[in-house]
């Protein structure tokens, strides 16, 4: 199945104190997907935004809000995420504890759902949920910070995965987050990956526009 290559800056390396110009430049840059690393100081050490600030800016913006919920009990905040205009929900197969529950009611609430892992977290915790989620996460740092290193044992991780969407789910899609960069674009594509997280590597890299040109590259993509 061919499918189309997504690049998804992470706002986490963005300027928090322009994020409307952001969302815009971004837009003019011609990406499609944004994403949104929500982050309680429980689940993960790190604080960064919520709901509220989402609703804010959802009224002036056109991207796909993909919203990364790195939080416990993510099930407490379903309903304020999607109200707020996330197009697409993850939580993390370790935060809650009744995950198919948890999933179906990111559905009911009319949002994507995505189960993220974190590194150390084998594939078996989501197989038999695959057939209804619409995207998997593989992390590929451990979450909580921006700028880190890519773990090696991830391009494995993903090629399983790829293995098991093709038989039980071949719509779903396979994002990875960490330490994604144009160097390592064209393997982390072979081994299946559909949307890639870019934090530092892409803000770090202005012009936008320019910086999206080369990840597509990189990827195949143009």
């Amino acid at each position: 199945m061919n499918r189309e290559f997504i690049l998804s800056p992470s706002l986490l390396s963005s300027d928090f104190g322009r994020l409307a110009e952001e969302l815009k430049a971004l837009e003019e840059a011609q990406l499609k997907w944004v994403h949104w690393d929500v982050m309680d100081g429980n689940f993960v050490p790190n604080i960064t935004l919520g709901a509220p600030i989402i609703k804010a800016l959802r009224k002036n913006s056109s991207l796909f809000f993909d919203v990364h919920l790195m939080i416990e009990q993510p099930e407490r905040y379903l309903e304020d995420f999607a109200k707020a205009g996330a197009d697409l929900i993850c939580v993390h197969a370790e935060a809650t504890h009744h995950l198919e529950r948890t999933v179906s009611e990111i559905s009911r609430l009319g949002a994507k759902c995505a189960v993220a892992l974190n590194p150390a977290t084998p594939l078996s915790a989501i197989e038999y949920l695959i057939p209804q989620l619409d995207m998997v996460l593989i992390m590929s740092v451990n979450p909580g910070f921006g700028g880190q290193k890519f773990i090696p044992f991830s391009m494995q991780k993903i090629r399983e995965l790829s293995a098991l969407r093709n038989v039980l789910n071949p719509n779903m899609l396979i994002q990875v987050d960490g330490g994604c960069t144009p160097e390592n674009t064209p393997e982390l594509v072979e081994a299946g990956a559909d949307v890639l997280v870019s934090g530092s590597a892409f803000f770090g890299f202005p012009p936008y526009a320019e910086r999206h040109q080369t990840f597509l590259k990189a990827a195949g993509a143009l």
